[in-house]
């Protein structure tokens, strides 16, 4: 069997991959933001457990040793901020995309952004051969 942290070593993988996994295959955007959130909760659980020391105080004046290291939980608290801003920006990208195509699915999305491109590279290829300008 396992002993130790190696279990959430493991986890923490496991959440990643599956994050990656819905980044990656879902079409859905909101599916999508999600998978991020997988994959930024399992690098949370990576720092916290490498940071982790067996039978430890805190790192306070008068306590003894051995002392967990604080910086890998400041940065952890760091982290978490950034993520949630993250995710608020992704949704508020994701309801403008919403709001644009009316579809949250990324194929719709990109043929209709190919369909709409390909309209105006035919309305500018028109209007340069009408113009009277010489090629010599």
């Amino acid at each position: 069997m396992i002993d130790g942290t190696y279990h959430y070593y493991l986890t923490a993988f496991a959440l990643f991959l599956i994050g990656m996994y819905m980044m990656i295959d879902n079409r859905n955007l909101i599916k999508k933001v999600i998978g991020l959130n997988f994959a930024q909760i399992s690098v949370y659980l990576m720092l916290v457990t490498i940071g982790y020391v067996e039978d430890s105080n805190p790192p306070i004046i008068g306590f003894g040793e051995p002392h967990s290291n604080p910086l890998v939980h400041v940065l952890v608290l760091t982290a978490i901020v950034v993520g949630v801003s993250l995710t608020a920006l992704a949704l508020a990208l994701v309801i403008r995309l919403y709001s644009e195509f009316g579809t949250l699915d990324t194929r719709e999305i990109e043929a209709k952004i190919a369909a709409s491109e390909g309209g105006k590279n035919k309305s500018k290829s028109k209007s340069k051969g009408t113009g009277g300008e010489s090629d010599d």
